[in-house]
């Protein structure tokens, strides 16, 4: 049985007591499972000396593992961390994947560093890997201090239905703070005859965009949020998002783009950012032409993206988020390429 929200399994009790046993702890931190604590990194950290705890450990109910990772500059490798306190990567899990179980080797010839290598991808979603692959920090929000304005309406993104009806909208705020501004978003439902305060039907935003891609063939940019949006179409793009950004794209969105030749999901370079992009492919894998998942060359986003002087031509692939071909690999037939000629981001990424 899995653990419930808010206990931990027994990779958790493993771990935590490696560590201690090993003079690396206790923690510094919440205290929680569920929440990144500190330790004493058994590689740099681990001479004795006075150091600042830069192991997290915490765990992940819904993996049924205990994450380890090193967030100093070092970046130490989460194999050797666990081999210097005599586990392997293996311990990381509550259970091991039937296929780990029973294709372990034991008599064989291999160092242990490598088999233990192959079960995150046996356990982990793509989007999962690519977190992994791209070695996150821990978040760090700035401390704006104490709010010293009321909120104030930034922009307004009005979703309609394809016949022009409105539908409802998202509010964009930003609210002054001591040491900058609080971003915010709600959403609002249009009856027909007055706005409510509450959610709104699963629609991509500009669904002329998307209507427009379906008809003539040309590449669909799908976006987290709507500024990023704006900006692609600013560049001359076809673009389109779900309401209140990463976690929030479902099926019915996705059935809106059926049919479409070509789509480039433009992923936020954050944790979030990565599961959403994930996501919005996943769901439209058979759906649609071919899917790509690339990111910002400079910046977090989209929009960081363009700022740093870059074009649409230079955003980079996403490890193993995008996978070139695979659809057509998968799907054989199952969707029309409309004839088109290979794009300029495939010509880019293809040299």
């Amino acid at each position: 049985m899995d653990p419930q929200p808010g206990t931990a399994g027994q990779s958790w009790q493993r771990i935590v007591e490696a560590l201690e046993r090993h003079h690396l702890g206790p923690a510094k931190g919440p205290g929680t499972p569920q929440a990144w604590n500190r330790y004493l990194c058994p590689v740099h950290e681990g001479d004795g000396k006075h150091h600042t705890p830069s192991l997290g450990v915490r765990y992940d109910p819904r993996q049924a593992k205990t994450i380890v990772r090193c967030f100093s500059g070092t970046r130490c490798d989460d194999a050797e961390v666990l081999g210097r306190i005599g586990l392997r990567v293996r311990d990381m899990f509550d259970r091991l994947p039937e296929r780990a179980r029973n294709g372990h080797n034991h008599s064989g010839n291999r160092s242990t560093s490598t088999q233990p290598a192959r079960t995150p991808r046996q356990v982990f979603s793509r989007a999962e890997q690519a977190i992994l692959a791209a070695r996150f920090e821990f978040p760090n929000k700035p401390d704006l201090g104490a709010q010293t304005g009321q909120p104030e309406t930034e922009a307004t993104y009005v979703y309609k239905w394809p016949n022009g009806r409105v539908e409802g909208a998202v509010i964009r705020r930003r609210t002054q703070h001591e040491h900058g501004y609080a971003k915010s978003f709600y959403q609002r439902h249009w009856t027909g005859t007055e706005w409510e305060n509450t959610g709104f039907a699963p629609l991509p935003w500009h669904l002329d965009d998307v209507r427009e891609a379906l008809d003539t063939g040309r590449e669909l940019y799908v976006c987290e949020g709507e500024k990023d949006v704006q900006r692609a179409r600013q560049a001359g793009e076809l673009a389109t998002c779900n309401a209140m950004g990463a976690g929030k794209w479902t099926a019915e969105h996705a059935r809106w783009l059926r049919g479409a030749g070509r789509v480039i999901v433009v992923a936020d370079r954050d944790k979030p950012g990565y599961r959403h992009a994930g996501q919005v492919a996943e769901s439209l894998y058979g759906q649609v032409g071919e899917v790509r998942v690339l990111q910002a060359r400079a910046g977090k986003d989209l929009s960081d993206h363009f700022d740093a002087g870059h074009t649409l031509d230079e955003l980079e692939p996403v490890r193993y988020l995008d996978r070139p071909g695979f659809q057509q690999q998968r799907q054989t037939g199952s969707v029309e390429n409309r004839g088109r000629e290979p794009s300029r981001v495939d010509r880019r990424l293809s040299r």
